[in-house]
């Protein structure tokens, strides 16, 4: 294929290849043509044309294929427009010879046609260049038109439109015969002629006037006639024409040109009145068929309806929403007129009237619903009201007529009945669709648009009363705020209407419909209206039979309420189920004599009383079993059960009742049927296995004796076919945009489609997912449906033996009938047995013996060639699933071969279609093919009949069935997968257009090809390029095919290419592609488009963007998107996309495509997608009410000025989104959400405003987010100021993100503040509204969040500034106290739970935040009492906004800590395992009531944490001071007032003392903790888990809890084993240090109880009995600790679990291992750092709370540990700080050593000889040499040593060969070259030397002083050279000096004649001082210092060493006096000396 990739034609390579490959060749070589043309030079196009004219023009003769001719004329047209022209006229007439040829040949067909496109094309690129050789070519063509057969018709149509797009204006002389020959075509018999004659005409009215002129009327009434027997594409295209024209008509300016013509304007009216002609008349004429209308039998053909329908909605979207929005109430009337009492013609039967109400819904949605933004919206809805008010004026007085016979007949009221059908339901569905932003329409009083509707629900008509209820449905699920409103009033007009018929169904009806809506309303309605609701049911129920005018009325109404009551769900019918029971059982006779003497009595209107009522009931029942499954215990079946058998019995005696009744009853009976196959359907089978037999009967019965001649396949069908196989049916049974219309054309002349009127218990179902209102089925059909239904599931569960009988009666019964009756009985049959397959195979049931197959066997095959190709789809189905039950391959490959043998010997279309199909389905659920042999045969037969050019359709199926079995075949179909290629591009460029269904298929083929190949196609070798060309070029092939489903095909396998092979597919033409059909039509097109784009963008999200705005800036003459990309990208496009479309699962992958662009896109482009969203939620600020601009601060002038968004911006040109729904600006505002995240993600520059200052001045391209600060809080406030409450929720969690994020920006120009300080007022005026006393409690508790995270963000520290938003927290607690009860009566009680927490929580937080905050002020004011005076200051600010925070709390603090207990009791009852149920009080508790208590759950789940927390800060600060006995002074600050918890008022004392009430208190809080920490769930926040673990901090942060904990050792370790799960199951260091925290709290509490127990022991005991004393502590005398019970164990458990997870090499198990042994060490992150240390302070306490022998017992373990950790972590770091752990096992150790145990007698020895092996063990890591040597930092091994010889008792360390090693390693370390190492042993030795101990310090200093002196002495020829060494000899002479002052008196001169001539040999003469260093020169200070200090105090030594050394004297003397004059400088330099600081903090840690 490469070789075609040429400017000419490779002649030699293209003669070498065979027919079909030949034809790739030059399709693959015109493409490329098609490419390189418009991108190569002119002079090289002038070089090679003549040649290239030739080869393109000798292709003409060569019978190119559809897709070759079309590239052939747009390669040529391309050439002469960018080359020479002068050969154009030559090859125009080559086309016309050709054309003229009278060669009628079929070979030689595809030859003219290939010259018809030429001209089009031509034509169309040239136009007027060709001067006037258009008029002979026209001529010409429409001559061949007369005698040619439908695909040159077609072709012909499509060229003159292009000749006519070319020539414009100047082809008006061929206008009229143009005008002509497309008027015979557009009622040709072929759809496709028809497509293509309505395209032509549509470019022919652009310029030729007289066809929305003066031929008006016939233009309009030939549309008509060509919606006749039309297909959907028909009816688009023509409808798109007919709506255009009339469009073009009403709007067309008088020309001068027109002025000739007898040109009139023509009025909207007029138009109207045409368009209405054809919707009531049909396309019968004016005068013809008036015959027929007097006789009144002709009734308007369907499709010619629909299509009128269609062309409403595009003339109506041609003009737009402004034209729509002034003339609505015209265009209103005109539609509502329609179904109006003027035109009888059309609803003159039931049918009709629903067709016809179906196709004025269809219209109103379209344009109200498509083309109005939300403001226009509600002005319709105004409109809507009008119309429904004169309607009801109508009927009033219709209705007031004084004569009750007159009534009844009155025509008025039943004409006025569909006319408010209509209005009504699109009023529902416009305020549905507003959602909560209709609330002002509901408010304005002069509209009355409740009022309106409830008038209309007591109308005579039973369709307008369900309507009506619809309606108000419609509005509670928009508004939830009115449920409970409508419910009270219906209810109360139900009880006071009781005796009118009207109202009782009406209102029924209607409380019906809300209940319906309940579950659609998060926020519920109150508990209490179901109990009303029963209650009026029952009476409803009983007094039926007092009023016989009106029993039918009230038992259906009684019955409908109960149904809808059991939607609410268990919670609430569990309350009622013992009085329906009762209503239940008493329905029914209790035993079969009482229903034969039922039979005797009664009279018809007594019998459809019963039936009615029974019904009712049974539909109540499957209501109960439906939506309140988690009822249905044992016990409760057993009581549903006993009616069922004489339910059944009744069933079986119907037919009997009817006849001796008359059919009066036959509706009633049907009805009764339909409801308990519905009922048994859902119970389970078991429960009436007595019945089957009777059932059955029935069953088969209504089966096969149909009732009407109605073909019910299009509704029976479809759900049981595979989805897969419906795309052989054509776009019919597939989704469309037009499908609520279109389902009318399904369905067949018998049933227009369901209607609410056909079944009211429909009304308070859930919908289906694709209707807007529910659309039950005529009886009739529904009883057949159902019918279906429950055969299968009882089939499935008789015996086999019975399944043979009743299979063969069913054969029997198809035998019998005759004609379209035995099309229908088959249909029924078929269905129902394939509904028992399905459930057999989901059972895993088996079929049974043989003959039971083979009658299965006759069955299938006889549908599989039926005439309906529904049912031969069906009946394939059902064949996959026969081979899928019987499970056995024998059987499958039988029925292989009998379709073999079938599709070998039949040549009827039927028959071979069908067993194609069944070949592809038979394997598809035996888990694919596994046979070779039978795939052999298989693709075999397939491709013989995929080629069947006779009979496309056998071409279609054959190919789709191939389609499956490539899928089915998996990895063995490879070996075919060439041929299949050949195959399938050999049909793509040979199948005319026309036969779209088999390009189709072919789609489908090459798709499931792909899927195939999968991941190889990314192979390099050659035979996969060439597969993957030949998959290339088929997707263009289908790319260029004019059917939108073909392109949808193309889409998708271009997209599974991308999948597979990314680099070798074109994604700029993929996009361009995309990008022109994001608006087609076609909705499967465009859910294509997204899918793939969404594909697309989660690799490449900015290569697709970039190239779609590439794409528009070309701007192609052939593409113009209804879009603006240009100015705001794909995604503004996509945005803009999301906003008209209506199907939801093209929205959700819009909406996922859109997050994937932003996930990777947002940071580069953030301007770009910050002003997408702002102008999306802008554009409804002028909808708003809410005035945005008075509320944003004064800003400086700098930023942009807020009036401007709301000025500039109205301006429709500049304005991409017009009014968007506020769906789509839920979702904006979600973006906002996602971008913040994202730029969270990409760095702190986003949130630090310096640093993103600094950088855009770097460079202008980068962007920062917190630089549009005021964009975001804008847009958050736009949002949170919204109608719409989704919105409102939206708007406010964007603010809580923006706060929480931007709290801690500082404001770089004010220092001290942050930047969001100046957006207070905006924050504010967001919140406000959101505590309006009528805002729903789910937006208040949002906003109550947003509070709190404002007042904690501590943004304003100002109390007065906070007090405005602190308002609005004490205005809801005030709300909070009056309580759960005085809640409103408005939603359900759980709601105001939601609310109160969500203000407890709030407030919490604010408590918790100002806690701490005074908490770090104090801190930070101990910290800066060592400070200078302004730090003090700063603190005093920092504790005044603290405390003014907390004073703002702390006035309602006594309220709240109530309050927060009262929630925290309901808590801990809430979680309590549900066997306590019963032990829960049985009124709720004080924010919850009993009903309610699952929906509370969640809330309280919510938000417990954080009040935990509060509690048990409020608690430890005031709740716990309890009687001291010692003072015996009761200091309580507050009397504690007793808490209702667990408090039975009969039993207990009704006080308690207040260490009780602290007692529950303790216990409340831990209690909850323990539950909740025991198992956190998986999905656990952390914040829950943080905040609980905080709250046992502060717990236990004061002594009287405390004090409980350790004196209560089961509970302590019972804490610390839940902590130690919980540290091994959170990884997040926050939560363990949290946990570990807690640890050293419960050990303190420990240690605090055993000092308290010792003391009081000594003071009881006296003195006498010393020695018994310490054994308080654990381990006793024993030293024994239990696991499990011991609380040393479970702590040292816990520590090791720490260290050993952060250095594994200290588990011992682990250090034998090698991988561990050679390991070098590891560097701690620095949470493992805090961790460890954390550990090791908790280890180092553990001996306090032992016996003496207890800790003997775990001495070994922590010293283990400690030294462990220092061994391991001692590593030098480059600062020469120690490691934070090491720092910690030091101070540990030291803490070990001078524990009191170590000198207890009992373990003083066991101590002694342990810390002398720690000590070994320290001073032999010294020796590991073994290549880690380099890295071992001895400071801190010294350092170790040092506080052993310091710390513990002389005796461990004082053993000759201990101290030889320590004495050594100082030796070493002496020696060491490391400055830094030898000062910190200097400062070592200087302690030790200094040790009180002589024993201790003796041995140090004989052996280690001489070689300091050494040193020193050496020091005078190596003088310092920097800082460092000078602190190495500084620290070296402070040691001496200590030495000197420790030393006895008679050996002091002697050190100090050592010393004098040290420090002289220091100083440096005058010469010298000048030039030394700054080491030297301090160094020459410091001696000096030392000197003038040492000499006076040892003056004789100090002479006697002058006078035996003159060059010591002259040196001293004259550095004394050069240093007399700077002395007091010099001094005050001194005093600065850097190395002490460092030297006195080492000391004060540790030593």
């Amino acid at each position: 294929m490469e070789l075609a990739h040429s400017l000419l034609l490779n002649e030699e390579e293209y003669n070498q290849l065979g027919e079909y490959q030949k034809s790739e060749f030059i399709f693959e070589w015109l493409r490329f043509l098609e490419k390189l043309l418009p991108v190569t030079s002119r002079a090289d196009i002038r070089e090679n044309q003549k040649k290239l004219v030739e080869q393109l023009t000798s292709l003409l003769n060569n019978a190119p294929g559809p897709p070759t001719r079309r590239l052939v004329a747009k390669n040529l047209a391309v050439l002469y427009s960018t080359g020479d022209t002068f050969s154009v006229y030559q090859t125009i007439e080559k086309c016309n010879e050709l054309i003229r040829s009278k060669d009628d040949s079929p070979s030689y067909l595809p030859t003219k046609l290939a010259a018809v496109v030429c001209l089009g094309y031509l034509y169309k690129k040239l136009g007027r260049i060709l001067g006037n050789s258009f008029t002979d070519t026209v001529g010409n063509v429409l001559k061949a038109m007369k005698n040619a057969e439908s695909q040159g018709r077609y072709e012909i149509m499509l060229s003159l439109q292009n000749i006519l797009k070319g020539l414009g204006a100047a082809a008006i002389p061929c206008h009229r015969d143009i005008y002509k020959a497309a008027r015979s075509c557009l009622t040709d018999r072929s759809m496709a002629v028809r497509c293509a004659a309505a395209k032509c005409l549509l470019e022919l009215q652009n310029e030729a006037v007289f066809m929305w002129s003066t031929d008006l009327d016939s233009v309009v009434t030939l549309c008509f006639k060509s919606f006749e027997g039309s297909n959907y594409d028909v009816r688009l295209a023509v409808s798109k024409l007919l709506g255009t024209i009339l469009a073009r008509a009403l709007t067309s300016k008088q020309t001068p040109a027109s002025t000739k013509h007898n040109f009139r304007r023509i009025s909207l009216e007029e138009v109207m009145e045409l368009l209405g002609t054809g919707f009531l008349r049909g396309s019968s004429g004016f005068l013809r068929a008036s015959g027929d209308m007097l006789k009144g039998t002709s009734s308007v053909s369907r499709d010619v309806r629909v299509g009128v329908t269609q062309a409403y909605v595009v003339f109506a979207s041609t003009l737009g929403g402004q034209w729509l929005e002034r003339n609505f109430s015209a265009f209103l009337s005109h539609i509502l007129d329609l179904v109006s009492q003027s035109h009888p013609k059309a609803i003159q039967s039931q049918m009709d009237a629903i067709g016809c109400r179906r196709c004025v819904s269809f219209i109103l949605r379209a344009t109200v619903g498509g083309l109005l933004g939300e403001k226009a919206q509600i002005a319709a809805a105004k409109e809507i009201c009008q119309a429904i008010w004169k309607l009801k004026k109508v009927v009033d007085a219709a209705m007031s007529d004084s004569n009750l016979e007159a009534r009844i007949t009155n025509a008025d009221v039943t004409a006025s009945q569909h006319v408010l059908v209509c209005a009504l339901q699109e009023l529902g569905s416009l305020i549905h669709g507003l959602g909560t932003t209709a609330a002002p329409l509901l408010q304005d009083s002069s509209t009355g648009v409740l009022e309106a509707v409830i008038s209309v629900i007591i109308h005579p008509s039973i369709s307008v009363r369900l309507t009506a209820a619809w309606c108000l449905r419609c509005i509670a699920v928009a508004l939830p705020s009115y449920v409970s409103l409508l419910l009270d009033r219906c209810i109360e007009r139900l009880s006071a209407l009781k005796s009118s018929p009207e109202a009782v169904t009406g209102y029924s009806f209607a409380v019906a419909a809300l209940l319906g809506a309940v579950k659609h309303c998060p926020l519920g309605i109150p508990h209490g209206k179901g109990k009303v609701i029963m209650t009026v049911a029952e009476e409803l129920l009983c007094s039926a039979s007092q009023n016989s005018r009106i029993s039918v009325q009230r038992t259906q109404a009684g019955w409908l309420l109960i149904a809808a009551l059991m939607t609410l769900g268990p919670a609430v019918v569990q309350h009622h189920l013992p009085r329906m029971l009762l209503l239940w059982k008493c329905v029914f006779p209790s035993s079969p004599k009482d229903l034969e003497t039922e039979k005797t009595r009664g009279d018809s209107f007594t019998w459809q009383v019963t039936l009615e009522g029974r019904a009712g009931a049974l539909c109540a029942i499957k209501s109960f079993v439906s939506h309140c499954a988690g009822l249905l215990t044992d016990e409760v079946v057993q009581r549903l059960l006993p009616p069922l058998p004489s339910a059944v019995d009744l069933l079986t005696q119907l037919s009997s009742i009817c006849k001796s009744y008359g059919n009066s009853l036959k509706t009633s009976s049907t009805v009764y049927r339909h409801k308990l196959y519905e009922l048994l359907a859902v119970l389970p089978p078991k429960t009436y296995e007595g019945s089957f037999c009777a059932v059955l009967k029935e069953l088969v019965a209504d089966l096969t004796i149909p009732d009407g001649q109605i073909d019910a396949s299009t509704f029976l069908l479809p759900p049981l076919c595979h989805e897969d196989d419906l795309l052989l049916l054509g776009p019919l049974l597939q989704e469309t945009d037009h499908r609520f219309i279109e389902e009318q054309l399904v369905l067949g002349n018998s049933v227009a489609g369901g209607s609410l009127e056909y079944d009211p218990y429909s009304i308070y179902e859930k919908v289906a997912k694709r209707d807007s209102i529910p659309k039950p089925l005529p009886p009739v059909l529904s009883v057949v449906s159902a019918a279906t239904r429950l055969f299968g599931v009882i089939f499935s569960h008789i015996a086999e033996t019975h399944r043979l009988q009743v299979l063969e009666q069913l054969l029997n019964s198809i035998k019998q009938t005759k004609g379209s009756r035995q099309q229908t009985v088959q249909l029924n049959v078929v269905s129902a047995f394939s509904t028992s397959l399905k459930h057999l195979a989901n059972c895993k049931g088996s079929l049974g013996p043989e003959e039971v197959k083979r009658s299965a066997l006759t069955l299938v095959m006889g549908a599989l060639e039926s005439n309906n190709p529904l049912l031969r789809c069906a009946a394939a189905e059902c064949w996959a699933r026969l081979a899928q039950v019987v499970s056995d391959s024998a059987f499958a490959a039988g029925l292989a071969q009998v379709s073999f043998d079938k599709l070998k010997s039949a040549r009827d279309v039927v028959s071979r279609t069908g067993h194609s199909l069944a070949l592809g389905c038979l394997y598809r659920y035996l888990g694919g093919i596994g046979s070779t042999q039978h795939l052999n045969a298989c693709v075999g037969i397939l491709y013989t009949l995929s080629q069947d050019s006779t009979s496309p359709d056998v071409q279609a199926w054959a190919l789709h069935s191939l389609s499956l079995i490539v899928d089915l075949a998996g990895p063995l179909y490879h070996v075919h997968v060439e041929p299949t290629l050949s195959l399938i591009l050999m049909l793509l460029l040979t199948v005319p257009p026309t036969y779209t269904e088999v390009h189709q298929s072919l789609g489908r083929c090459l798709n499931a090809l792909i899927t195939t190949l999968g991941p190889e196609l990314q192979g390099s070798s050659a035979t996969v390029s060439a597969l993957r060309t030949s998959c290339l070029l088929g997707c263009a092939v289908m790319q260029d095919n004019p059917d939108c489903l073909v392109q949808t095909q193309a889409i998708s396998c271009l997209q599974q290419l991308h999948m597979f092979a990314p680099r070798h597919v074109n994604l700029s033409s993929l996009v361009s592609c995309l990008c022109v059909n994001l608006c087609s039509s076609y909705l499967l097109l465009r859910r294509a488009v997204v899918a793939c784009l969404r594909q697309l963008v989660q690799r490449e999200a900015a290569e697709v963007s970039e190239y779609a705005v590439a794409l528009v800036k070309e701007s192609r003459e052939d593409f113009t998107p209804d879009i603006n990309i240009r100015e705001i990208g794909l995604e503004g496009a996509l945005l803009g996309l999301l906003d008209k479309e209506l199907d939801q699962r093209l929205c959700q992958d819009i909406k996922e495509t859109l997050s994937h662009m932003l996930t990777s896109m947002a940071v580069e482009k953030l301007s770009f997608w910050l002003k997408l969203c702002k102008d999306v939620l802008a554009a409804s600020a002028d909808f708003n009410t809410v005035a945005s601009i008075d509320t944003t601060q004064e800003e400086e002038t700098a930023k942009v000025d807020d009036a401007s968004i709301l000025t500039s911006e109205s301006d429709e040109r500049f304005h991409p989104f017009s009014n968007p729904r506020w769906s789509t600006r839920v979702f904006a505002a979600e973006c906002v959400c996602k971008i913040i995240n994202q730029c969270e993600n990409a760095g702190s520059a986003h949130f630090d405003i310096t640093l993103a200052q600094e950088r855009k001045q770097r460079d202008s391209r980068d962007d920062f987010l917190v630089l549009h600060l005021a964009d975001l809080i804008r847009m958050a406030f736009m949002a949170a100021t919204d109608h719409s409450d989704q919105l409102r929720l939206s708007g406010l969690q964007t603010l809580l993100i923006v706060v929480r994020k931007f709290a801690a920006v500082p404001e770089p120009e004010f220092p001290g503040h942050v930047i969001l300080e100046q957006y207070q007022a905006n924050v504010g005026a967001a919140l406000r509204p959101a505590f309006a006393p009528e805002t729903p409690p789910d937006v208040t508790a949002k906003a109550c969040q947003v509070c709190s995270a404002w007042i904690a963000s501590g943004v304003v520290s100002d109390p007065n500034d906070l007090r405005r938003v602190h308002q609005l927290l004490v205005s809801s607690l005030v709300k909070v106290q009056a309580g759960k009860e005085a809640q409103g009566q408005q939603y359900n009680e759980s709601t105001s739970t939601m609310e109160i927490l969500a203000v407890l929580k709030a407030w919490a937080e604010v408590y918790i935040v100002a806690v701490e905050k005074q908490k770090n002020a104090s801190d930070a004011q101990n910290h800066s009492l060592k400070n200078t005076k302004s730090v003090e200051e700063s603190y005093r600010d920092a504790s005044s906004s603290a405390s003014g925070l907390l004073d703002l709390v702390q006035a309602d603090l006594g309220t709240l800590s109530k309050l927060w207990l009262a929630a925290l009791q309901d808590f801990a009852l809430l979680i309590l395992p549900s066997e306590y149920a019963s032990q829960l009080p049985a009124e709720g508790g004080t924010f919850y009531t009993a009903e309610t208590i699952e929906n509370a759950r969640p809330h309280y789940y919510n938000s417990w944490a954080l009040i935990l927390y509060a509690t048990a800060l409020w608690l430890t600060t005031t709740g716990f001071i309890v009687v001291d006995p010692d003072e015996g002074v009761t200091n309580l600050s507050r009397p504690v007032t007793p808490t209702t918890m667990c408090q039975d008022s009969s039993t207990r004392p009704s006080v308690k003392s207040p260490e009780d009430v602290n007692t529950d208190r303790f216990h409340l809080i831990l209690g909850i903790s323990v539950e909740f920490l025991c198992s956190p769930r998986s999905d656990a926040a952390m914040e829950n888990i943080i905040a609980c673990l905080h709250a046992l901090q502060a717990l236990f942060d004061v002594p009287w809890p405390r004090s409980k904990i350790g004196g209560d050792q089961e509970l302590g370790v019972e804490l610390l084993n839940v902590l130690h799960r919980l540290i091994l199951t959170r990884e997040s260091p926050d939560i363990q240090l949290a946990a570990l925290e807690v640890v050293r709290l419960i050990l303190f509490a420990a240690q605090e109880h055993v000092k308290e127990k010792r003391r009081s022991a000594e003071v009881d005991d006296g003195a006498a009995e010393k020695e018994t004393l310490p054994e308080f502590g654990e381990g006793k005398d024993t030293g024994g600790l239990v696991p499990g019970k011991s609380l040393v164990f479970a702590t040292l458990e816990l520590c090791v679990c720490i260290l050993v997870r952060q250095l594994p090499q200290l588990n011992p198990k682990l250090t034998c291992s090698p991988a561990v042994q050679s390991g070098k060490h590891l560097l701690l992150s620095e949470d493992g750092s805090r961790l460890v240390s954390a550990a090791l302070v908790i280890l180092s306490d553990v001996p306090a709370i032992c016996s003496p022998e207890g800790s003997v017992s775990v001495l070994p373990t922590i010293l283990y540990l400690i030294i462990g950790v220092l061994k391991e972590t001692a590593v030098k770091l480059q600062d020469g700080q120690l490691p934070l752990t090491v720092a910690a096992s030091l101070q540990a150790l030291k803490g070990l050593l001078s524990s009191p145990m170590a000198r207890a007698e009992k373990s003083r020895t066991a101590w002694t000889d342990l810390l002398r092996s720690a000590l070994v063990t320290v001073l032999d890591c010294w020796d590991q040499v073994d290549g880690l040597q380099q890295q071992r930092d001895e400071v801190s091994l010294l350092t170790a040593i040092t506080v052993f010889i310091l710390s513990s008792s002389p005796e461990v360390t004082t053993i000759e060969c201990l101290q030889k090693r320590c004495i050594e390693k100082f030796k070493i370390t002496l020696d060491s070259k490391d400055p830094f190492v030898q000062c910190k042993c200097y400062q070592l030795l200087h302690s030790i030397f200094q040790h009180p101990n002589k024993t201790v310090s003796y041995p140090y200093i004989h052996s280690l002083a001489p070689s300091i002196v050494r040193k020193l002495q050496e020091t005078e020829k190596a003088k310092p050279e920097n800082a460092a060494e000078l602190q190495v000899i500084q620290e070296g002479i402070k040691v001496l000096t200590a030495l000197i002052a420790t030393a006895e008196e008679e050996h002091r001169a002697h050190l100090v004649a050592c010393l004098l001539p040290i420090l002289i040999s220091f100083l440096l003469d005058e010469n010298a001082l000048g030039s030394a260093t700054n080491a030297t020169k301090n160094l020459h200070e410091f001696a000096l210092q030392n000197l003038m200090h040492i000499g006076p105090q040892y003056s004789s030594v100090l002479k006697k060493l002058m006078s035996s050394s003159p060059t010591m004297k002259a040196r001293l003397e004259s550095a004394v006096k050069g240093n007399q004059e700077s002395i007091k400088v010099k001094t005050a330099k001194h005093a600065k000396n850097p190395g002490k600081s460092s030297s006195i903090q080492l000391k004060t840690n540790f030593l």
